[in-house]
């Protein structure tokens, strides 16, 4: 690592690297004796892995890569499925729901899959997630709660949570209701009979055999093991002794789990670990404003997302303001889209030291590719809307235009034309409201046609949005804006439009006239 951006990372104020030093700090500089620096994302299977689960990974493998500027030790990400959680609810937004209930308490690696494609309702999860972080080349390794559990990896740490069992009851309990503190354990037991996650009073522990003893659903005294699969552990339990077995060094979680964390915490130092750094992340809110849930499947999905925008795009949203909570619905891709465009632009004139405070910087790994697009998605979408675009070839013909390098061999043009095209269809179309200009904006409109009919196509965006300045001033609107936002709805049918100087360069002098001249005859209609 030359010196000089090593000397910049450690200084510098993008979260990614803040995060990375503290993961230093809490090394004091040295590598871990297990050779490398863990990183942790959970998920829990129990329904379809929203945006919210692919942007913990996202921001993690974010704070990853800079951890590697600044630091030559190993690291590895770990994508851990709670996969052995008792199915506690059907989720709205999955098919047979008739047949789910049926199988309610079981762990979700033994539900059977309702989208009848894999094994368990689990695996079909787990395989959906995996293949979106494939699609984003994210290096991680994926490890099943099922798998350890039965494979033994924590039988030891169980152990441990056993024989600080009355001292972990004493952490717990004060936070639970009054009837919960009477039934609580730490151990769910696995019912070898019906196959449910029990949550059931512990009568008794052995610490010698290492078992406990519950009344089981028929009445039964039931003495089973802690450990090779025969029981899981509640929660914050859990959290905690995942921790403790895998050595985890860095994990952010959603604010919702704060107080889970604080708990867990306590509870991993009884058993003589230590918590991760910790990162506290804001949530993402649908459209009225409330969390984006799993098993509401309310928000936003990924697949959703990139059918309208780029990969990259969504990149940038997981990595602006991860403390701020955000509004996640398909009216933020143009935004992301064309605000990745513009950092990437600004990258090629940026030193070092603005360069690692820029996202297209963490987003490509300090990689960050050639910028050559000169129309924005947002424009894209207003093209789209004035020509009531069906079709790419419509679109590319005003792009083959204005960018003279520009052809429909370009697969990244191609590829944003394409989800802009999708965009205009399903969101801007439907809702499209053209007003009838009043008289006065038909003899603005007018006089706007003579300026544009002084200049040409190849007369620059400046010098137009002068000409469009000029004419809100001679018919004397209070405030421009009233203007603009007249253009926007006689001539787009929207409220708020691009800068009208740009679009009409890109469109055309010509053929802004003749839209011009429909709107005044009123053939302008929804």
């Amino acid at each position: 690592m030359e010196k000089s951006l090593l000397d910049k990372a450690k200084n510098s104020n993008a979260w990614p690297f803040q995060e990375a030093l503290r993961i230093l700090k809490s090394l004091n500089g040295k590598t871990p004796d297990k050779g490398y620096v863990l990183f942790e994302t959970g998920y829990g299977p129990s329904g379809l892995p929203h945006i919210g689960t692919f942007g913990e990974v996202a921001r993690t493998i974010l704070v990853k890569n800079a951890f590697n500027i600044i630091s030559d030790i190993p690291t590895k990400l770990i994508t851990f499925s709670d996969d052995m959680d008792g199915l506690r609810k059907v989720p709205d937004n999955i098919p047979n729901q008739d047949m789910l209930k049926i199988h309610i308490d079981k762990p979700l690696s033994k539900v059977p899959d309702p989208f009848e494609k894999y094994n368990s309702f689990a695996e079909h999860n787990n395989e959906k997630l995996k293949s979106f972080l494939n699609q984003f080349n994210f290096e991680y390794e994926f490890k099943s709660s099922t798998d350890c559990y039965l494979n033994g990896d924590f039988d030891k740490t169980l152990i441990n949570i056993l024989n600080n069992y009355e001292k972990i009851l004493e952490i717990i309990l004060p936070t639970l209701g009054k009837d919960r503190r009477k039934t609580y354990s730490p151990f769910l037991p696995i019912c070898e009979e019906t196959g449910k996650v029990l949550q059931v009073p512990v009568k008794n522990i052995n610490l010698n055999n290492g078992t406990i003893e519950y009344t089981n659903e028929k009445g039964q005294n039931i003495v089973t093991e802690v450990t090779k699969g025969k029981c899981k552990l509640q929660w914050k339990a859990d959290w905690a002794m995942r921790w403790a077995a895998l050595d985890v060094n860095y994990e952010m979680n959603g604010k919702d789990l704060t107080p889970s964390f604080d708990l867990s915490k306590k509870i991993v130092q009884i058993i003589g670990g230590k918590a991760p750094v910790n990162m506290v992340y804001e949530l993402f809110l649908d459209q009225n404003g409330e969390k984006i849930s799993k098993s509401k499947g309310n928000g936003l999905s990924i697949e959703e997302w990139l059918s309208y925008g780029t990969e990259e795009s969504l990149t940038l949203y997981m990595y602006q303001n991860p403390k701020r909570a955000k509004r996640l619905y398909f009216d933020t891709i143009p935004k992301n889209v064309d605000e990745y465009s513009r950092f990437l632009s600004s990258a090629k004139n940026q030193d070092i030291e603005l360069l690692i405070k820029n996202p297209v910087w963490h987003i490509h790994k300090g990689k960050i590719p050639e910028y050559n697009q000169e129309i924005s998605y947002s424009m894209l979408l207003n093209l789209a809307s004035v020509c009531n675009a069906d079709n790419a070839e419509i679109l590319w013909g005003f792009v083959s235009k204005y960018t003279k390098d520009n052809d429909q061999s370009d697969p990244l043009m191609n590829n944003l034309i394409n989800k802009a095209l999708q965009y205009y269809k399903d969101f801007i179309a439907p809702n499209k409201k053209y007003k009838l200009p009043s008289e006065n904006e038909k003899m603005a409109l007018e006089s706007l046609n003579i300026r544009l009919g002084k200049l040409n196509n190849s007369t620059d965006a400046e010098e137009i949005q002068s000409e469009v300045y000029e004419t809100g001033k001679e018919f004397q609107y209070d405030e421009l804006k009233e203007w603009f936002s007249a253009l926007y709805q006689i001539l787009l049918g929207q409220m708020q439009g691009p800068r009208i100087g740009s679009f009409i360069a890109i469109y055309g002098c010509k053929e802004t006239i003749d839209l011009i001249n429909r709107a005044i005859k009123g053939e302008l209609t929804n």
